[in-house]
């Protein structure tokens, strides 16, 4: 069936419609490269400014980086223990934006610290309590001190020897992907083209030299196209270099990518509904244990890395170290053999002119770069602050291109699924207001009721969704991104590959070939968030 599915505004998400679009007219006021938060964000801000832009994505929207997390929307700890007051206060207020605009996605997470002296005790309750303070009116519930009891009725598996008290906070926490393709359906309904798996390959510049649009091809079917725009966005993440050089053999690095990884586990490892929040590791990074799809996420790492890959690789002593620290604040202690999935991130890091040194003391602030050519290049930041980097990208365009000056919109704009009051749609609470749209494809088809695997609620109704109204193209794009199993459960994952390939092909009118391809190269990507199972030293 095609895939021509219209979103609650009336307006088309769909592949093949926007492919149709850009051949009928291919001139924009602003094309960005990059489909991750950033790139998403600045399309939504262009789009819902009255601009006509396009983004082209080479790969799934957040595929990299904006889809591997810690799921967590907040203005950042560590950054106030750091002193960057400014990144804090601008990601606190973001994180309450965010909250009223996408309450489907996003939700209230409380957090322990267990203090075992206590000098931390104050410490971190002086430091919360002026977190609280900066949030202002994007304040979330109060920061407060706890006794022992409350900390072990609140983390009911927290390591009771030594343990004095503790102190609990209030973040935000949210479904990275999820996010990500809200926003792109909310851009959507505004007029933007939208487009996965369409690499750009080069820029075109006119004869004084500024840029003026891109060469791209569809990696699907071969075909290039030449688009033209007044205004080209940089937001690539951490291959933003790679289009740099495409400008200008001569650039600097503008990224030094640090890698960050995660394990799951079963939830029963931290049992409750609080998260855990470890202050302070062995060489001094934060460390988070958070509930998430009635599992455990904990992670991250900061590893500094040389090259970028849309598909990084945990390394041993990563994994060892999360387990390691998560062992020292838990009674039931996980070993290799808990882990349901591990996956690494890169994030990219704004680091010029500090290419020594820990990654994780260089700053997460966003740098706005714009070439002699023209080229805005947009890197750094945080996944929280992307409506505000979106924003100012978008403002630059409008200067470097002399576009008309229209007023960003998006502080109050709902993004797509938005609910003013939450409805009970058990696991589909998260699509927001087209969780009832799905359940109706059971009724008109209740073969599609039936569960993909018995591990997890979830039907092929939603594998029929995601290639319908969310342009899922491959097997890993539902598994990976629009229902997040191979990032909970690879070897689920993986049994549930060939149904959903089978679904998928007869949606998309696919043949054999086709679907056999996708669950073999889907297998072969899930070796990578397998662990090794082999006890900890």
């Amino acid at each position: 069936m095609k895939n021509n599915a219209a979103d609650q505004n009336g307006q088309t998400f769909d592949r093949d419609a926007c492919l149709a679009e850009i051949r009928r007219q291919p001139y924009f006021d602003i094309i960005v490269i990059g489909g991750g938060a950033t790139g998403l964000g600045v399309a939504l801000d262009a789009a819902s400014r009255g601009f006509r832009v396009v983004l082209l994505e080479q790969a799934d929207f957040a595929k990299g980086t904006s889809s591997r997390s810690t799921k967590l929307v907040h203005g950042g700890v560590r950054y106030l223990a750091q002193g960057d007051v400014r990144l804090v206060y601008e990601a606190l207020f973001e994180r309450g934006t965010l909250l009223r605009n996408a309450p489907h996605v996003v939700s209230l997470q409380p957090f322990v610290i267990p203090n075992y002296s206590w000098w931390n005790e104050v410490l971190y309750g002086v430091g919360l309590k002026v977190y609280d303070w900066m949030a202002w009116r994007s304040r979330f519930p109060k920061t407060r001190l706890l006794g022992r009891e409350e900390v072990e009725e609140l983390l009911p598996n927290v390591r009771k020897d030594g343990l004095k008290g503790g102190v609990l906070y209030y973040d935000g926490q949210f479904d990275d992907a999820r996010l990500a393709l809200n926003i792109a359906q909310t851009a959507a309904s505004h007029g933007g083209i939208l487009i996965n798996y369409v690499r750009v390959a080069e820029l075109l510049k006119d004869s004084s030299g500024r840029i003026n649009g891109v060469k791209a091809k569809d990696l699907e079917t071969g075909e290039s196209f030449e688009l033209n725009a007044k205004a080209v966005v940089n937001a690539t993440g951490v291959f933003v270099d790679e289009v740099l050089r495409m400008n200008s053999t001569e650039e600097d690095p503008l990224v030094r990518p640090s890698q960050g990884v995660h394990i799951v586990l079963d939830k029963s490892f931290l049992q409750g509904d609080s998260a855990l929040m470890i202050p302070s590791t062995e060489d001094g990074r934060v460390l988070f244990a958070v509930p998430w799809q009635n599992h455990l996420l904990v992670g991250t790492t900061d590893t500094p890395l040389d090259s970028s890959s849309l598909e990084p690789v945990a390394l041993e002593e990563e994994v060892d170290f999360i387990l390691r620290t998560l062992q020292g604040y838990l009674i039931k202690k996980p070993q290799r053999s808990d882990v349901l999935s591990v996956f690494a991130g890169l994030r990219p890091l704004a680091a010029q002119g500090k290419k020594n040194g820990a990654t994780k003391e260089i700053s997460r602030s966003h740098k706005l770069i714009t070439a002699r050519s023209g080229l805005i290049t947009i890197t750094g930041g945080k996944w929280t602050t992307y409506r505000k980097m979106a924003e100012d990208t978008v403002n630059e365009a409008i200067r470097v291109a002399n576009l008309k000056h229209l007023p960003c919109i998006t502080a109050t704009l709902k993004i797509h699924g938005f609910q003013s009051n939450g409805v009970d749609a058990g696991h589909r609470h998260i699509y927001g207001s087209d969780a009832s749209l799905v359940s109706e494809l059971e009724k008109q088809r209740p073969e599609l009721a039936n569960r993909l695997h018995p591990t997890f609620p979830y039907t092929g109704a939603e594998v029929v969704w995601a290639v319908r109204h969310e342009m899922a193209r491959t097997v890993e794009d539902v598994l990976a991104r629009r229902l997040r199993i191979l990032f909970l459960n690879a070897k689920v994952a993986a049994a549930m590959a060939p149904i959903v390939a089978r679904i998928m092909a007869e949606e998309m009118q696919k043949d054999l070939a086709w679907e056999n391809e996708q669950v073999s190269s889907f297998l072969q990507l899930t070796q990578q968030y397998l662990p090794q199972m082999q006890a900890v030293s």
